[in-house]
This record gives structure tokens, sequence and C-alpha cells, in this order.
């Protein structure tokens, strides 16, 4: 991600808009942008990392006019906090989120809004020094995580607890030799970083741990998707008055971005080319070669992987990402319930009493991706069973 780097204040601001005092002035804009605009164009908002693919693809691809719809140019955003804002005032009505950030949003800020399907699955690493070999040498040490509401804090705290080490966020003197402090850190910031030596490893989605491995400055010590099978890391969310208002028009958009999700994972190199920076549109900033790296399968690299430990689940069959655009229940359940126990900085008591289950059904809206899914051939076309529920599979 190209982000300003992540201070403190902007931290604090983006923690006061997912209250529901702070979100209130920026939901008030939301309605009356509607009220004066009420055949608004699609306007997506997004962050240059390989998460925003389906959102890109379908606005390269045309799918979004196929549909009989207007679309603006995607607005490239450079932090959580420009993006949070601009969709809560209704700047953009279309975006990727953290899934532990539509949570957050939802349940903290009462923002109306929903998960109209995932993004992708998995498609995120643990990326450590060269002298760290095991999780247990990050003991004392610090790692940095791309947002506390996120599936890298959630996935990188169970790994620590198995090896004994107790997540902790220390803004003064040295954790000790059981724990390991965690920051907040813009990805773009991580691998220099990494390369100073300022922490021991960062935890983030790609291209920023091909990144790593491309300049020789770290080693990927696990993927995420190879602890929380075909995991979601961001999700495509809608204001929920657009969900009700003009269920048509958002049957429309759902539409094109499973199309685009369908395209992305049969054609991987096509996709590389059209994110680079060399790409027509200049999406993202990051090269092909990052880029190949993640998203064009390689058995060479996959043995690489299994020989180091970072995949050790061979039978799972993970790719390194992939796309699949169901939100499953169970994951959300698993998600809310995992939350719990994570610890992450500012106010999180809105968390104690939320019911997974209810979390699951209010959340997310799939009646527009269960058509869209059908449109597109159906589950098998992702590579799924034809099932609209899973068991979640959760190995550290």
């Amino acid at each position: 991600m190209c982000q300003i780097p992540m201070s403190r204040r902007e931290w604090l601001k983006l923690a006061a808009l997912f209250t529901a005092t702070g979100a209130a002035p920026l939901l008030s804009s939301l309605s009356a942008q509607a009220a004066t605009e009420p055949d608004a164009p699609v306007r997506i908002g997004y962050l240059p990392i390989t998460d925003a693919a389906p959102l890109l693809v379908a606005h390269n691809n045309g799918y979004f006019e196929s549909e009989g719809l207007a679309v603006e140019q995607p607005k490239l955003l450079r932090s959580w906090a420009q993006l949070v804002e601009a969709f809560l005032s209704g700047q953009v009505n279309v975006v990727h989120l953290l899934a532990p950030m539509t949570v957050w949003a939802r349940y903290g800020s009462r923002a109306p809004a929903k998960v109209v399907a995932w993004n992708h699955v998995n498609g995120s690493g643990l990326t450590v020094a060269p002298e760290v070999n095991s999780l247990h040498d990050l003991g004392g040490k610090t790692v940095a995580i791309p947002f506390w509401y996120s599936i890298h804090n959630v996935v990188l705290q169970d790994m620590l607890r198995q090896q004994g080490l107790t997540p902790v966020l220390k803004r003064s003197g040295a954790p000790a030799a059981n724990e390991v402090n965690l920051v907040v850190m813009a990805p773009s910031d991580m691998p220099p970083a990494l390369a100073s030596r300022q922490i021991a490893g960062y935890i983030v989605a790609e291209p920023f741990n091909a990144t790593a491995e491309l300049l020789k400055i770290g080693k990927i010590l696990r993927f995420t998707g190879d602890v929380w099978k075909n995991h979601a890391c961001c999700v495509v969310f809608m204001h929920e008055a657009d969900l009700t208002q003009r269920p048509g028009w958002s049957q429309k958009v759902v539409n094109a971005i499973v199309k685009a999700q369908l395209w992305a994972r049969t054609r991987p190199q096509e996709t590389a080319q059209l994110l680079a920076k060399d790409g027509t549109h200049r999406y993202t900033p990051h090269t092909l070669a990052a880029l190949d790296r993640v998203l064009v399968p390689s058995t060479t690299l996959d043995d690489t992987y299994r020989a180091s430990g970072a995949i050790r689940h061979v039978d799972w069959h993970e790719k390194r990402i992939d796309f699949q655009p169901y939100p499953f229940p169970s994951y959300t359940e698993a998600l809310v319930r995992r939350l719990k126990n994570t610890v992450v900085d500012g106010d999180s008591r809105f968390l104690s009493s939320l019911d997974p289950t209810f979390a699951a059904n209010d959340l997310v809206d799939d009646r527009f991706v269960r058509r869209s899914i059908e449109l597109a051939g159906g589950l098998s076309a992702f590579g799924l069973q034809d099932a609209f529920n899973r068991e979640e599979t959760i190995i550290v």
C-alpha cells in the first residue's frame, strides 16, 4: 500500500471516525448527498494493494458499463483513514475494507453499511528479518501490522500465543523476552523499516511480502492462508441505503465485481499487468515482478516455501492469493469470536456484547452475491463445492 505514515494522530482520527459521535457529521453528509443525487454513479475508493484487484479489473474491463451503470475513475486513497472518511461521507460508494474493520464500522460507529461480498482470500504473509527463523525468535522484538482491526493482527496474535509469546502495545520501553511489541505501520513503510532493523518483521497484504523477497531484505516465515484456510482479508462494503433503495443498481455493481473476480483468478498474468505501475491506468505503484510473484502460480516457489515451512499444509492446496466472492457466515462468526481475544488499541468494548451469529446475519447482505455467483457459473466456477456453507479450518 502506498500510504502516508500512520502517525498516532492519524490513528486517533480513524478511531474517532469509528465512534457513533465521530461518524455522525460524515453520515449526515452521506444522507444529504443521497438526497440530492439519488442516481449517483459507481464511485470506487481503494488503496493500491492486490486486495483491490477485483474493483480495478471491473473498472478496466468495462464490467460496470456492460451492466448499464455509469462509473467514475476509481479514487486512489493513501490511508485507511482517508478511505473510511470518503466512504462514510458519501464521496465513494463502493470500497474494499479489511474484514475486521467492517465489524468496527458497523458496531463501533453504527455506520449504515454492509458487506456484500468478499473481495479476495489469502494474499498475506508474515515477513521477517533474515536472522529470524521461527516465531519464538520474535520474542523481545517489534512486529508491524497494517491496522489493529485486520486479519493480520488476529492471525499473528494467534500464532504468537501458540508459541507462549504475549502480544503487547508498548509506546516506550523494550518488550520483555516473552513479549512481542505490535505497532501499526503503513505497509509502504514496512520494507524500509525491516531493512533498517527498526522492526523484526511485519505481517501484511501483498505485494509487500514479495517486495521484501525481491529486495532480499527479508523472508516469508508463514503465509496467513496456511494458518486460516481461505480466509477473507478485504471485503466489499457498500452503503445500506443503496442496498435497500437501489437494489437493482446494487445487484449490477456486485455482478460486475464477481465477474471481475472470475476473470482475475483465471488470468493471473493479465491481472498483474493491469495492476502494475506501467499499466494503462497505473492503478498501483508496484512492479510487474512483485505482482507476478503474488498472482501467478509457481511450482518452484511453492517448493521453496514448503521446504522453509512458510507452507505447512500442503494438502490444503492454497493459492498465494485467490478470488472468491461468497461471504461464508462461519467466517464472520469465527472472526468475531477471535476479535474478542485480540489485543487492539482504543475502545473495543462493543465487542464484548456482540454475538457472532447475529453479526454474521446483520453485517453481511448476501442476496446480491448469490445471484451474481449463479450468473457467473455457480460456486464451482470459483473452485468451490456447491454449498453456501463451510467449516472454518484454523491450524496455527
